[in-house]
């Protein structure tokens, strides 16, 4: 009778850690894919004009900057670029869109862009001279029936009105198309000259981040550097973490630990249950032994140790089984990705993993833990069952 009821606590510990193994891991590696995303089109904390609005129409500050040594050289930051920007509308016949034209010059990170490129690759800035090649997302090229290679017109409503011709060097993909259909990548010295600004003169600076993990403390360290100092050119520098200026996005992120933590909570009471019953059963079946046991002089201390080291072997061989079916369907995903998803609903054209070492460590050390503690209490039937009674009917 036992050995049935033994399978089937194994499968439920197993299918208990897979689960739990894989949404810890679809949780992980969702956040880093969005963060990822969002930190590539905005960088972890940039450094703009207080003065600066939310209309994409900002105001200038310096490029020669006496803290970006002191910034540079602490030990979280890992790149710092400049940038500059200037709202406008593409014309292409009868269609329009109304995009946010980002200059990029020479420190220019390509490396999120270019491992999301579709088709041609990142331009050149140089000083010597302006391209007029710029790069922009697919979602766009699709709505204006525009491909890598054509031109098109971009009108700019200030006055007088300006019309400027650029030719698609690149297309890129992230299928985040809240920012897929706002940013368009060109050559700094375009947005300069169209804002009316001198050489030196831009929008901000973007920094990135060494590790995200720690991106509050690094943003407190440059808040601290560059942050409401009045420069000597009369400008007021106001610091901004990609936290701050999308928190609405940070906090869903959050939020889904949330959902986490439920899940985990329910697999453990699933696999948890299961092995109570499993324990309670086989003190029933054993009670003739446990008798015998006791007549002899065992304490029943030493046999609640027998029966939870013999539960405690079982949840092993679940768990054992749970890493390799959740393990295993994790690197099936993360190498083939058969479970696809709405690019348009949740950013991603397949279902992301973020497989962790000692995510999948921590997970059995816990779940083998809370195993064993919710044992601990009925074990103790073990000082109920008496030794005259169970050998009278033996």
């Amino acid at each position: 009778m036992l050995r049935p009821i033994v399978r089937i606590s194994v499968v439920s510990v197993a299918l208990s850690l897979a689960v739990m193994i894989i949404a810890v891991a679809v949780l992980t590696g969702f956040k880093e894919q969005i963060t990822q995303k969002v930190t590539g089109f905005l960088a972890h904390v940039q450094i703009v004009s207080y003065e600066s609005n939310t209309s994409y129409e900002t105001a200038p500050v310096s490029r020669q900057q006496s803290f970006l040594p002191q910034v540079q050289q602490l030990k979280g930051v890992a790149h710092i670029q400049a940038f500059a920007l200037k709202p406008g509308i593409i014309t292409t016949g009868s269609n329009m869109q109304g995009v946010v034209l980002k200059g990029v010059d020479q420190d220019f990170d390509w490396t999120f862009f270019s491992e999301n490129m579709v088709s041609g690759g990142a331009f050149t800035v140089t000083d010597s001279a302006t391209t007029n090649k710029v790069a922009i997302s697919q979602a766009l090229a699709r709505l204006l029936k525009l491909k890598q290679g054509e031109s098109f017109d971009m009108l700019f409503v200030q006055d007088p009105p300006r019309v400027r011709r650029f030719s698609i060097a690149a297309v890129y993909d992230t299928k985040f198309g809240e920012f897929d259909k706002l940013y368009v990548l060109c050559d700094i010295k375009h947005v300069q000259r169209l804002n009316g600004w001198r050489s030196g003169q831009i929008t901000g600076f973007e920094v990135y981040v060494s590790s995200f993990d720690k991106l509050d403390e690094t943003y407190l360290q440059v808040e601290d550097i560059a942050g409401y100092k009045l420069l000597p050119d009369g400008t007021r520098l106001f610091v901004e973490s990609v936290k701050q200026r999308y928190a609405q996005i940070f906090d869903w992120l959050a939020l889904q630990d949330l959902n986490a933590w439920i899940i985990l909570a329910l697999m453990l009471a699933v696999a948890g249950f299961n092995m109570i019953s499993t324990l309670l059963i086989t003190l029933l079946e054993q009670s003739r032994m446990i008798g015998l046991l006791k007549s002899l002089g065992m304490q029943n201390v030493s046999l609640q140790k027998i029966f939870i080291y013999q539960s405690g072997f079982i949840a092993g061989k679940g768990l054992l089984w749970g890493n390799v079916i959740g393990v295993g369907l994790c690197l099936l995903q993360q190498r083939f990705g058969v479970v696809s998803l709405n690019p348009e609903t949740y950013y991603l054209s397949q279902v992301p993993v973020g497989l962790q070492l000692w995510h999948v460590l921590a997970l059995n050390a816990g779940a083998m833990a809370a195993i064993i503690a919710m044992l601990a209490l009925p074990s103790m039937l073990v000082s109920r069952i008496s030794p005259s009674t169970t050998l009278r009917f033996a």
